[in-house]
């Protein structure tokens, strides 16, 4: 039986067309379900404009400052799409960590990550308190200590091995063919696609910066502004609409409320 076309239709509005793209090669990845979400791409970043805008399955919310709930609890409120919130496990770790991934749980988080200093104990006491997944980084490929991870309740591992993360996942991938990877995959298509295709079943991806996203529309603006030309992004009216309204011109000229 058909039930359709293989069609994928693509719809843009002339304000949001120009949002973040994420290299399609992340889709590439087999995929996690995360509370029913089926994730492939995800997007690091605490930006909000950039959360917004773009086409990521998730965000990978994980920044160089002890973790605060405010920012937390604006992450997710301000996102349309599953968010993974950094609880800290390195500086910030123990009760505190615990305390808050519960929080980031209540606000609406789909998961929460550990840093890769974590303690195992940290771990123990965050995959407690929650009923969420727990993320926790790794930066290496040792068997034992993804074990050990797993035993003290992490429920998915976050490749992040720089240059060598492709190695490390095809590693663990081996070794653990049913682990639940994301890896770190830059922010080019090829380093994005070789790490889907080493196993990852999700790929984080770094956005471009606001000065990369904003270099070519400022360079549109002074050529624009160069040559004079008018404003983009309107359309012309319809052959109907322009008809319509010289239809309720003649009928206002009729009642004598516009010269004729």
């Amino acid at each position: 039986m058909d039930y359709g076309t293989t069609l994928i239709p693509e719809l843009d509005g002339n304000l949001r067309a120009h949002n973040v793209r994420l290299p399609a090669s992340a889709q590439l990845a087999s995929g996690i379900r995360v509370l029913g979400r089926l994730i492939r791409s995800i997007v690091y970043t605490t930006d909000i404009a950039i959360i917004r805008n773009c086409d990521a399955d998730a965000v990978f919310a994980v920044y160089p400052f002890t973790p605060q709930q405010v920012i937390s609890d604006m992450l997710v409120k301000a996102s349309s799409i599953p968010v993974f919130v950094g609880v800290g496990g390195g500086t910030t770790s123990g009760p505190r960590s615990a305390a808050l991934a519960r929080d980031a749980e209540a606000a609406g988080a789909y998961g929460v990550v550990l840093n890769a200093p974590a303690s195992n104990t940290t771990l123990e006491m965050v995959s407690r308190v929650v009923d969420i997944p727990v993320i926790v980084t790794v930066v290496d490929d040792n068997p034992e200590t993804i074990a050990n991870r797993l035993a003290a309740g992490a429920s998915i591992v976050n490749v992040s091995g720089g240059k060598r993360t492709c190695e490390y996942v095809a590693n663990l991938r081996r070794q653990f063919p049913e682990l639940p990877i994301l890896a770190t995959g830059g922010k080019t298509d090829a380093t994005i696609e070789a790490t889907a295709m080493a196993g990852a079943n999700a790929v984080i991806c770094t956005p471009p910066s606001n000065g990369e996203l904003f270099s070519p529309m400022m360079e549109r603006y002074r050529q624009n502004a160069e040559h004079n030309k008018p404003k983009t992004g309107f359309r012309p009216l319809s052959q109907a609409a322009l008809a319509e309204m010289a239809e309720y011109i003649e009928r206002l000229k009729d009642d004598g409320l516009l010269p004729g």
